[in-house]
């Protein structure tokens, strides 16, 4: 029987914890021979206390909507993040050993191919500000009781992304939210920024209006106090814990020159000298309180249709309202422009759902990804040249699997005298590239309306580009857009010359062009490229056998990577050609002026497309 002296105690479980994380971390990067194991061994007692005796978590049910949320934003240290995964007996050791191999679910960084997994890391500074996501929509609209936390790297506080989560998350007073900060003074390629004045990270913290906790990052006490601290918190909570890289291994702890680099079997063999060779075992967790979530109404939309001029963004906001009306997982999010994007229509419904991220456009992407991972269905917005502070939020989106809606407004020289700055000229290639990705681009309210329908059940990165003119009435309110097809808006028989495609602002000059031409007998197709990517591309093709291969793409954005590169991208794929072909686009940095000047001076006006034309029927 054993006695009172011989129980283990809490520490003595957090220690144990912490040994086989770090043995764990150092077993499976070098059977990998790849990884980060010093940056995992300087926060395994952090992860050990949390996992133990903090985090609520059902292992055998991922998506129960009550359990903690877990970000590693330094998601480098993913030989602790699986040694965690088998601690809590959510991975077998077999697994944890295919770390780093083709096919293996354990992958150089986390991503959601485990479902326990939220969200992809690994470029730093994204962890936390999506995890800001998930605790406001915690908050509202959910009122849920999870806590959400956070392990970031000291590396990573250089990066703006993750002031702008500390500035928001203090603005909104996050207090279910605690993000674990691993000091532990050593980066990539030498000392960080501050290195272990853990004071100054305080004092940066606290001016965002948090609670900073500094810790000796390795006392096991002190770490599960302030963690018992933080659960509690009336305020969003930053632990600040000084920890040694490489804590565990004395020829590791403290070292330049070993970050990135596993450790060599005979190198492994000396650690776990020092370590110990005890056999892993599995941990209990506490599991979360019972809870349901509120039940969100999923109605049929009715949406709006339009008979007068509309600029597409001001439909798009009057959609969101729409969809908002009949859809309580929707939010909204928008980065202090709500009134040129015309989200604010949203926000006058549906207040308790609409989110002001300021002008933070990281912090707004980052916000709907977390948002999505708790089944909201988020839409953000801005004007469409603002989006490329956050690219690298998007890209990493699609590896995360997230399913998010991006609306940019005011793109193309047709926004006017607002000048160059102001004027998205790249966003149709950029959104392209994205893995998975759907781009759209409405030309009229009744259209965008239809689209914005579309966009909230679309998984992926699903982007919408609007004008910021208002644009005449194409359509009728029964007219279908299905995601992935066009429209022919003039022509279609026989005896078309020429096929013109365009979207958008400029598919109002190709039909002013079309008209101009059927004066004169000379009959064109022309194709509203609505949906840019997937593109259309059996209408396209279609469309330039019957007019003999010739072929104008007229498009307000930049020549490389719009319209003009989907279109001959599908017509090479469908074996279309040879062409003759004329692409119409912006090709000179633009200036100010009014947007049929504008128009004109790119060369993307219905005058030049009727030149186009001629040309290639002369």
């Amino acid at each position: 029987m054993a006695t009172a002296s011989q129980t283990p105690t809490k520490v003595d479980l957090h220690r144990e914890l912490a040994r086989q994380l770090r043995a764990d971390s150092i077993r499976c990067s070098t059977a990998a021979g790849s990884g980060h194991p010093t940056s995992s061994l300087s926060a395994a007692d952090l992860i050990a206390v949390l996992l133990v005796s903090h985090l609520r978590y059902d292992w055998s049910t991922p998506k129960a909507p009550a359990n903690d949320h877990l970000i590693f934003s330094k998601g480098h240290a993913s030989p602790l993040y699986y040694a965690m995964l088998r601690a809590a007996g959510a991975i077998d050791d077999a697994e944890l050993l295919t770390f780093r191999r083709l096919g293996s679910r354990l992958e150089g960084h986390p991503t959601p191919v485990l479902p326990w997994t939220d969200v992809a890391t690994g470029s730093l500074g994204q962890g936390l500000p999506i995890a800001v996501g998930e605790a406001l929509a915690a908050k509202r609209p959910l009122n849920a009781p999870f806590h959400v936390w956070t392990l970031t790297g000291d590396s990573e506080l250089a990066e703006g992304s993750i002031w702008e989560g500390l500035d928001h998350a203090g603005h909104e007073g996050l207090s279910n939210f605690t993000a674990i900060f691993d000091i532990n003074r050593l980066g990539q390629r030498g000392p960080t920024e501050l290195q272990w004045d853990t004071d100054a990270y305080a004092q940066r913290i606290e001016a965002f209006g948090w609670d900073a906790l500094v810790i000796d990052g390795h006392d096991l006490a002190e770490i599960d106090d302030a963690l018992e601290r933080a659960r509690e918190a009336e305020r969003p909570t930053a632990i600040v814990a000084r920890t040694v890289k490489g804590k565990g291994v004395s020829f590791l702890e403290d070292k330049e020159g070993w970050h990135g680099k596993a450790l060599k079997p005979d190198e492994a063999e000396k650690a776990f000298d020092e370590l110990g060779r005890e056999a892993p075992r599995v941990f209990e967790v506490a599991t979360p309180v019972s809870w349901t979530p509120p039940r969100l109404e999923r109605g049929a939309p009715k949406m709006p249709s339009y008979t007068d001029a509309i600029a597409t963004r001001k439909a798009y906001g009057e959609s969101l309202a729409a969809l908002g009306d009949a859809r309580g997982d929707v939010v909204v999010l928008d980065a202090e422009v709500s009134n040129s994007t015309h989200s604010e229509d949203f926000k006058k419904a549906h207040a308790d759902r609409f989110f002001e991220m300021y002008i933070a456009e990281q912090q707004m992407v980052a916000a709907t990804v977390g948002m999505q991972v708790v089944g909201l269905v988020p839409f953000a917005s801005t004007f469409a040249a603002f989006l490329t502070r956050a690219y690298d939020f998007i890209r990493m989106a699609a590896v995360s699997r997230a399913n998010i809606r991006l609306a940019g407004s005011h793109a193309g020289v047709s926004i006017g005298e607002d000048g160059p700055s102001q004027m998205a000229l790249e966003d149709l290639a950029m959104m392209r590239a994205v893995h998975g990705s759907t781009v759209l681009y409405p030309c009229d309210g009744t259209q965008t309306a239809q689209l914005v329908k579309a966009m909230a059940d679309r998984e992926g990165i699903v982007y919408m580009r609007t004008t910021r003119e208002k644009t005449p009435v194409v359509y009728k309110a029964d007219d279908e857009f299905p995601i992935g097809g066009s429209k022919v808006v003039r022509g279609g028989g026989a005896d078309d010359a020429v096929t013109v495609v365009a979207a958008g602002i400029t598919l109002h000059e190709a039909i002013k062009a079309a008209d101009e031409l059927a004066k004169s007998g000379t009959k064109v197709r022309v194709i509203d490229a609505y949906t840019v990517k997937p593109i259309d591309r059996a209408t396209l093709a279609a469309a330039v056998k019957a007019t003999g291969g010739r072929l104008v793409v007229v498009e307000d954005h930049w020549v490389e990577g719009g319209i003009g590169d989907a279109v001959l991208n599908a017509l090479t794929e469908e074996g279309i050609g040879p062409l003759r072909y004329r692409h119409l686009a912006v090709r000179a940095m633009p200036g100010s002026g009014k947007p049929a000047e504008l128009l004109d001076a790119a060369g993307i006006s219905a005058k030049q497309i009727v030149a186009a034309v001629r040309e290639l029927i002369g």
